[in-house]
């Protein structure tokens, strides 16, 4: 939980509040923290170089005491519990622990009321001091603005910075999955499932074109207007919350499907025959010329938003990407290429289902095998 902790931290400067600071420009500033990044944003309708030269000053002013440390572990520990209570977030995680052995991917992003109570103003600073670096920032701007005014602003507020970024180093991930069920109880109305298949992937994200290819996969494989969508909602098995992801970053790659269901293991197995189905049928031409073209207008119209601009081009970025190579791989892609996509990376034997079952509640299905 130390990168979260260190997140809600940083705010904190020797000046006063950074919050404080943009409010009294009349901006509104955010921050969250990811499996493998934090973001540090605002946004304004005035006032953009200033409230542009408070983001940059901050992020490069850590300043950490062992009184200002131990005050945000109450309120860091109440975060924590919230999640904890909440369903979609356990189902999740209880997901991530059954397929990985050793990524740290597994690991809850808050951490835990034991963990953070470790946390001190020293660990935070090794934290900053490793991973805070210019070589690991992206800087994304949106809006009614220019690059000749952003960029005399970076020149002015960001500090040289000759030292290396700290590199992560996880411990070897096995290709399996650690276990294939998992199941807790909560108090809900519904089963909720999430299943996963792991992909073997080494240690780096995954290029433009392999990414495309599997979100055209996807859309195939699992969209409303794929006949696994229409056999499961013809049976029943599924309700408007079901839904597919691409879970991916460096180390780490899986596709995961996710929803409420009466019988979330039946469900399972429908969309693992539906992977060896397709595997062993060929691609209709029609329907993915439908795939490419939804997918590519998917991020042509989040482009009319600022907010979405700046969320994708910054992911891409911070993991190599382009988004303009990107939305050209969607377009390049072939029925060959969707095969040899499935067949790299969805084992239809390599998967983990995570349920919660409403409390005294039990399925009655077995695990597919």
């Amino acid at each position: 939980g130390i990168a979260h902790y260190l997140e809600h931290k940083l705010f904190e400067c020797e000046e006063g509040d950074a919050f404080a600071r943009f409010s009294e420009i009349g901006a509104s500033a955010n921050a969250y923290t990811a499996f493998d990044k934090t973001c540090y944003l605002f946004s304004c309708t005035q006032k953009f170089e200033e409230a542009l030269e408070i983001l940059l000053d901050f992020v490069q002013k850590p300043y950490f005491t062992a009184e200002t440390v131990q005050k945000e572990q109450g309120i860091i520990a109440q975060e924590i519990k919230m999640y904890d209570d909440s369903p979609d977030w356990r189902v999740m995680f209880n997901l991530l622990d059954a397929m990985y052995h050793n990524n740290p991917v597994k690991k809850d992003i808050a951490g835990t009321v034991e963990s953070i109570a470790d946390i001190t103003a020293e660990k935070l600073y090794t934290c900053y001091n490793g991973f805070y670096n210019l070589k690991n920032m992206v800087l994304c701007v949106t809006g009614n603005t220019d690059v000749d005014t952003v960029l005399k602003i970076a020149d002015k507020m960001l500090k040289p910075c000759d030292k290396p970024a700290a590199v992560p180093i996880f411990e070897k991930e096995p290709y399996s999955v650690r276990t294939a069920y998992v199941e807790s109880e909560f108090s809900i109305s519904m089963p909720m499932f999430q299943l996963g298949f792991k992909e073997d992937v080494d240690d780096r994200a995954l290029n433009e074109y392999e990414l495309a290819q599997t979100d055209v996969l996807m859309f195939l494989l699992s969209s409303n207007m794929s006949p696994l969508y229409k056999e499961l909602t013809d049976e029943q098995l599924i309700n408007i919350t079901f839904g597919y992801e691409h879970f991916e970053g460096r180390g780490y790659s899986a596709v995961i499907f996710s929803g409420e269901s009466k019988a979330p293991k039946l469900v399972a197995e429908k969309i693992r025959n539906a992977v060896i189905n397709m595997k062993n049928r060929a691609i209709d031409e029609e329907y993915l010329k439908i795939a490419k073209k939804a997918i590519y207008g998917s991020v042509m119209a989040s482009f009319n938003s600022v907010d979405a601009i700046a969320n994708t081009i910054t992911d891409f970025a911070l993991n190599g990407r382009n988004v303009y190579r990107y939305l050209d791989a969607v377009m390049s892609i072939t029925a060959d290429d969707i095969k040899n996509r499935l067949k790299s990376q969805i084992d239809e034997n390599n998967f983990s289902l995570s349920v919660i079952i409403p409390k005294t509640e039990r399925t009655d299905v077995d695990v597919p095998c």
